[in-house]
């Protein structure tokens, strides 16, 4: 009863001690993971004004007006990994995940007019923390971990109503589960019963977010393409239970978990969040299948967005990418010039607040566009997109947790002439 009553009553413990992937996912509905594929997140993230790379059509999720220019059947599918160290204090610690990253399919269905559709993830639940407590003679450890996440099914369509010009829209479902967990032990007790507390917010809803492209010559070699992305504030439903159970403690870890008895599920009810506004504006300068150059503007207005109780506020993200990629030359028989290389540097202003400190994010980009043989006499070309991101997320001032990462995007993509009437049977 005694451990029952400190976790109804416990509060999130500041000391981090250990913890997986980011302790900031913890805040809202967790780390958001944008719309970005491995060829646009390893030249920084810019993606508003990105419509070709490398004189070809690319599957840019990220603004839906460049699905017009799509003229060949694209399917994208790929993996992401991490590895962070965290530190607090002298304190440090390693975590590293892997996890299904994206898949989508794009195709023209007449001159002008593509649609996509695919799964990807939109945001992830992933901490760890835990600090030992005394009370007279009682010592407890007390943790609190979170687990999840919000998926994002889509389906876009883009069309081009004069030359030069695009517009486009994407709907998507947000679906997933976010599990707050927090547990009560003693460890130098094993008569005395743990209590676990775990409040489960199951998302649900429809994202709708649009675009625009504008593209034009510069000079006979030369193009320009500006775009802008945003979205309006999107409302889905969160409905919120808890389950409080208690368990023996045992030696033998198939039995730790296993609760000896539980507190009836208690419903929390339903309310609405409000997703944030957002609005990117880019442009790139491109030259043919030799070199692309651009930079985004990112604002998103987390304000409106119904945190937990004691929870912070969130406020406004402004972030700022610049990139851009380049291939040696295009018509080369050496497979090292013909690759796609790119660079790239992102820096965002956070919405999240916690301890009077706003927690930005920065990062220099690396990847590689790796062709594979032609297949079909030309018809069909795939290739393997990698991208990493080596960045910097929170500080060691004011108590808090300073997060070094690596993220690792891989994706394998194909291009194939489908669709197309057979002149012969």
């Amino acid at each position: 009863m005694f451990g029952a009553v400190l976790i109804l009553s416990a509060t999130m413990a500041t000391a981090q001690e250990t913890t997986s992937h980011s302790p900031y996912s913890k805040f809202g509905i967790g780390q958001i993971r944008e719309d970005l594929l491995p060829q646009t997140r390893s030249m920084g993230g810019i993606s508003t004004g990105v419509r070709y790379q490398a004189g070809l059509p690319i599957l840019n999720i990220a603004n839906p007006a460049s699905y017009s220019g799509l003229n060949r059947t694209i399917l994208e599918a790929g993996l992401y990994g991490n590895i962070s160290q965290l530190a607090k204090g002298a304190a440090q610690d390693n975590t590293a995940d892997f996890a299904f990253s994206h898949f989508g399919f794009g195709f023209s269905v007449a001159r002008n007019h593509g649609i996509a559709f695919g799964l990807m993830p939109y945001s992830d639940l992933g901490y760890n923390s835990s600090e030992m407590r005394t009370m007279g003679n009682i010592t407890t450890r007390q943790s609190i971990t979170g687990e999840g996440g919000v998926n994002k099914a889509f389906v876009g369509y883009g069309f081009s109503p004069f030359k030069g010009f695009s517009i486009g829209a994407n709907a998507g479902f947000l679906f997933g589960e976010l599990k707050d967990n927090q547990t009560v032990t003693f460890p130098y007790d094993m008569s005395a019963l743990n209590a676990k507390s775990q409040v489960t917010r199951l998302i649900r809803g429809v994202n709708v977010d649009y675009g625009a492209q504008y593209s034009f010559a510069l000079s006979r070699k030369h193009n320009m393409t500006i775009g802008y992305s945003g979205a309006l504030n999107n409302t889905v439903k969160e409905r919120t239970s808890q389950l409080i159970t208690r368990s023996q403690p045992s030696l033998d870890p198939d039995l730790e978990n296993v609760a000896l008895d539980s507190l009836p599920q208690i419903a929390a009810g339903t309310r609405h969040l409000n997703l944030p506004m957002k609005h990117n504006v880019g442009v790139t300068i491109s030259q043919g299948y030799d070199w692309m150059v651009g930079a985004d503007f990112k604002y998103a207005d987390w304000s409106g967005f119904q945190t937990r109780a004691g929870e912070p506020s969130l406020g406004k993200n402004y972030g700022i990418a610049v990139g851009g990629q380049f291939k040696p030359d295009a018509t080369s028989n050496k497979y090292l010039d013909i690759i796609d290389y790119r660079l790239g540097f992102r820096y965002n202003q956070g919405h999240i607040y916690t301890n009077n400190t706003r927690i930005n994010d920065m990062a220099v980009t690396v990847g590689l566009g790796l062709p594979l043989p032609e297949t079909n006499f030309g018809r069909t070309s795939s290739r393997i997109n990698i991208s990493a991101e080596i960045g910097q997320q929170g500080t060691l001032q004011n108590n808090l947790v300073r997060e070094r990462y690596i993220n690792i995007n891989i994706g394998f993509n194909i291009n194939d002439l489908w669709f197309q009437r057979r002149s012969y049977d």
